[in-house]
């Protein structure tokens, strides 16, 4: 029997969990929820219908998870403890300071309605948080450094994309070379938020528009954009879909640490990202976890879970034996 999927959202994201879906052949996309006009939205699935996202209730008996694909501003922190009262669910909240208010929201609702609810799922939050805990147990005395991109953060371009005034936007991450260096090579160096890594964002801003203003907005914007230095600059509808219409990204968690009775052996754990496209392949670790809801649902499970609370053999397709057998 496939997993029943749904997907509230039909944006960079939603599209990337609906070739994602396809991929995975123990799932099928069944519906996809809009606040638009449905018949405006036109999906790759011959299969699967559109419906507006007031129908998406109704509809809670049909699917197995409900995928919520909205920004992490506004969206989820509403939609996700909203929809977790009636399906299993899966979001990819990645405002990080505030995960700890998410996941108590979410937990209420899921138990609530005795279903499974994954948040920050992605790859950070998510495949970098992993790797960081998986190295923090293995190293216990040692230091963490988590670089990002370059590239563009889906979550802080929808930011900017909110502020009064801006038609389109995009965000790029860009580490310092000079401190990712400085952790390769074994210094430990203590460095600030501002000293890893540089915000660029282009703005296409509407006629009028107060650019000094939104410029002051981005730059003094909590969790995004005020512990960093960014530059901003203000640019044409045509030079952003000439020079930035890719979503590319990636990055680095670097773990040092040391052994030895005397500490006298040092050792280094990185793992690392490129991605081509940031919302698909945040759409694959989606699919991967909304295989993992609905096994923790089937075993009786309730409440929010996180990337931490699930077992790898959750997440695959393949059987126990076969994971032994082959990956092991």
């Amino acid at each position: 029997m496939s997993i029943r999927i749904g997907i509230l959202g039909y944006g960079n994201l939603g599209r990337g969990v609906e070739c994602a879906v396809k991929h995975n052949p123990d799932m099928e996309l069944k519906a996809v929820f809009t606040r638009r006009n449905p018949e405006d939205v036109k999906i790759l699935t011959d299969t699967a219908k559109v419906y507006h996202v007031d129908e998406a209730v109704k509809m809670k008996d049909e699917l197995d998870v409900l995928i919520i694909c909205g920004g992490s501003a506004t969206d989820l922190p509403v939609q996700t403890p909203k929809y977790a009262e009636y399906f299993n669910v899966v979001d990819s909240f990645d405002t990080h300071a505030r995960i700890p208010e998410h996941f108590a929201a979410v937990d209420e609702a899921a138990k609530k309605g005795n279903h499974v609810a994954m948040i920050s799922v992605g790859w950070d939050p998510g495949m970098f948080s992993l790797n960081r805990l998986y190295a923090n147990a293995i190293l216990p005395d040692g230091k963490d450094y988590t670089f990002w991109g370059k590239g563009v953060s889906q979550g802080h371009s929808d930011a900017v994309r909110r502020i009064e005034g801006v038609i389109d936007a995009r965000q790029y991450t860009i580490p310092v070379e000079a401190a990712l260096d400085a952790v390769r090579s074994g210094e430990n160096p203590e460095l600030t938020t501002r000293e890893k890594h540089t915000r660029e964002v282009f703005v296409v801003a509407e006629e009028g528009a107060d650019k000094a203003k939104i410029e002051t907005e981005i730059k003094t914007m909590p969790n995004y954009f005020d512990e960093y230095d960014t530059t901003v600059h203000f640019i044409s509808e045509e030079e952003m879909k000439k020079n930035h219409t890719g979503l590319p990204h990636g990055g680095f968690v670097i773990r040092t640490g040391k052994t030895g009775w005397e500490d006298e052996h040092d050792h280094v754990i990185e793992y690392s990202l490129k991605l081509d496209s940031n919302p698909e392949f945040t759409s694959s670790v989606i699919a991967a976890y909304a295989r993992a809801a609905y096994r923790l649902s089937k075993e009786g499970q309730t409440g929010c879970k996180t990337v931490f609370d699930v077992a790898p053999v959750y997440l695959s397709a393949q059987t126990p034996e076969e994971l032994r057998a082959h990956m092991l």
